[in-house]
C-alpha cells in the first residue's frame, strides 16, 4: 500500500534553488535539497522524466562499464552503486513505489574467438582494478541462463552490477518531490538561466544543457526496444551484455533491448537499421528474443561529454550556477551520488 500522502504547504516567495531539468538527476537533486530545508522549484521543457530518463535501460553497471582511462568515473559509479539500495528503500518508504531494484548481476557474452579474446582482456582489466569477476565457459553460462544459444563461446559473470526500472524511479521521485513540497513546473521551458528568480540555479537539463550554458554537452541518440514475453518471465534473469547491445530483464516477462549509439544531434526519428542490428545481434546469443512481443520503440538523447564524465559542481564563471549534467550512459546509476554532491555544494556542508 502506498504511504499516506502528506504534502508540504506551497510557498509564494522565490525558491532558494531552481533546478532546470526534471529527469531523474534533477528530481533527485530537488528531493534531496528540499529534505535539507531548501525551497526548490523544478522546471522541465516537457513531462517530468519523460525524456532521456524514461528511455534508459536502468543498468547500475559500474563494473561492466569500467574503463582504465576513466578511473574517476569508475570510482564515482562504484560509490553511487553502493548508495542505490538505501536510495531505493528510502523512496519506497516515502512514496510506496517499488523502483524495481534487482540484484541480478550481469553476464558479458562472447559469440566467437575474437569476442572471447576481447572478453578475456576485459576480465584481466577488472581483476587489475580489484573488481569481482568470474570467467565462465559457454556451458557453465548456459546452466545459469538456459536461454543462451548453444554456440556461446565464453562469458564473464559480474555479480556486483544490478538494475532498476527507470520509469518507476521517475514516478517515485515525482511523488517524493510532491510530498516534500518541491514546486514542480512541467511543460515550462527555460531559455535564459539568468532570468530565473532564485538564489542558485542547478543545470540538470541533460542533452539540452549545452543550449542553455557554455558547457561541452552534446546529444547522443539511442534507439531501443521494450519487449514482452506473453508466457511470462523465464527467457533471462541476469542482464546480458554483448557486442552491440544488452538485454535487461525486468523480472516479470518484460525486457529492455538496447541501445544504438548515434551522433545525429537532436534527431529523435525512429530508424529501422539500428533496431534491426539490435535484434540480429541479440538473437545470435538469445534466440528466444525473436519470439517476444514489441511493446514500444524508445528513442532517447544521452548527454555526452568529451571524456564521458559528468559535469558536477559550481560553474567556474558564474557562482550562482551549479552543474549536474553530462551523465551520458550513467544517469540512472549516478543519480544518488550526484544528488548528494550537488546538495553539498548548495549547502556548503557535507550532504
Amino acid at each position: 500500500m502506498p504511504a499516506k500522502r502528506t504534502m508540504m504547504p506551497p510557498s509564494t516567495h522565490p525558491p532558494d534553488v531552481a533546478v532546470v531539468g526534471g529527469g531523474v538527476i534533477g528530481l533527485a537533486i530537488a528531493w534531496r535539497a528540499r529534505r535539507r530545508g531548501l525551497e526548490v522549484a523544478v522546471f522541465d521543457r516537457g513531462e517530468l522524466g519523460a525524456g532521456t530518463s524514461s528511455a534508459a535501460a536502468g543498468m547500475l553497471a559500474p563494473v561492466a562499464e569500467a574503463d582504465p582511462q576513466e578511473r574517476g568515473l569508475l570510482e564515482l559509479g562504484l560509490e553511487s552503486a553502493r548508495r542505490w539500495p538505501a536510495f531505493a528503500a528510502e523512496l519506497r518508504d516515502v512514496t510506496g513505489v517499488d523502483v524495481g531494484y534487482r540484484t541480478c548481476g550481469t553476464l558479458l557474452l562472447a559469440r566467437d574467438r575474437d569476442e572471447a579474446e576481447h572478453v578475456e582482456r576485459e576480465r584481466a582489466l577488472r581483476e587489475r582494478l580489484g573488481l569481482r569477476v568470474e570467467r565462465l565457459l559457454g556451458s557453465a553460462a548456459r546452466r545459469l541462463e538456459p536461454g543462451l544459444a548453444p554456440a556461446l563461446r565464453l562469458a564473464l559473470a559480474l555479480p556486483d552490477d544490478h538494475a532498476v526500472e527507470p520509469r518507476r524511479v521517475v514516478a517515485a521521485l515525482v511523488e517524493a518531490c510532491t510530498r516534500a513540497g518541491v514546486r514542480l513546473h512541467p511543460h515550462t521551458p527555460v531559455s535564459d538561466l539568468a532570468a530565473l528568480d532564485a538564489d542558485r540555479v542547478v543545470l540538470a537539463a541533460g542533452a539540452w544543457s549545452g543550449t542553455l550554458a557554455p558547457v561541452p554537452v552534446r546529444p547522443v541518440k539511442g534507439q531501443s526496444l521494450l519487449l514482452r514475453d506473453p508466457g511470462g518471465p523465464g527467457l533471462a534473469d541476469r542482464v546480458l551484455r554483448f557486442e552491440g547491445g544488452y538485454l535487461v530483464p525486468r523480472g516479470d516477462g518484460r525486457y529492455y533491448l538496447g541501445a544504438s549509439v548515434e551522433e545525429r544531434g537532436f534527431d529523435t526519428a525512429v530508424r529501422t537499421g539500428p533496431l534491426y542490428e539490435l535484434l540480429r545481434d541479440a538473437a545470435e546469443l538469445v534466440p528466444g528474443v525473436l519470439e517476444l512481443e514489441v511493446d514500444e520503440v524508445v528513442v532517447g538523447l544521452r548527454p555526452g561529454t568529451p571524456d564521458n564524465a559528468p559535469l558536477l559542481g559550481p560553474d567556474p564563471e558564474d557562482p550562482r550556477l551549479v552543474h549536474a549534467t553530462g551523465h551520458y550512459r550513467n544517469g540512472i546509476l549516478l543519480a544518488p551520488v550526484t544528488a548528494d554532491r550537488v546538495v553539498e555544494h548548495l549547502l556548503g556542508v557535507p550532504a
